[in-house]
């Protein structure tokens, strides 16, 4: 089985789903708590570059609604990826790094397809 970096918050349904599917299908991860660790900024560079930076940006919760409407405007990547490292909840969750790629958000479909 290939090893796992998963990254998220403890708390999010989401993550506990991902973490629940990997744990019932025999997948050996480590869990990188935003909360506690924070965000490497280098990190989230290179993920943006793999996936884009709209694919990391959580407009849906919370987090990004309480933004200041100046955070919420004219986004583009410099800003997305500042206000990510800032305020690590407004990263999709989980992001999952494996050998073979980046995972972002959990949707089974995709999980099962990129960890057979």
């Amino acid at each position: 089985m290939t090893q796992i970096e998963l990254y998220g918050i403890p708390n999010c349904d989401t993550v506990k789903k991902a973490r629940s599917w990997l744990d019932e299908h025999g997948h050996t991860y480590h869990f990188h708590d935003y909360k506690k660790e924070g965000v490497d900024p280098l990190q989230l560079a290179g993920w943006a570059r793999e996936v884009g930076w709209e694919a990391l940006l959580n407009k849906r919760g919370t987090t990004f609604r309480k933004l200041d409407e100046a955070d919420k405007t004219d986004l583009d990547e410099a800003k997305a990826l500042g206000l990510m490292q800032a305020h690590p909840s407004l990263i999709k969750r989980p992001v999952a790094q494996t050998a073979q790629g980046l995972l972002v958000g959990f949707t089974l479909s995709e999980w099962e397809d990129h960890l057979r």
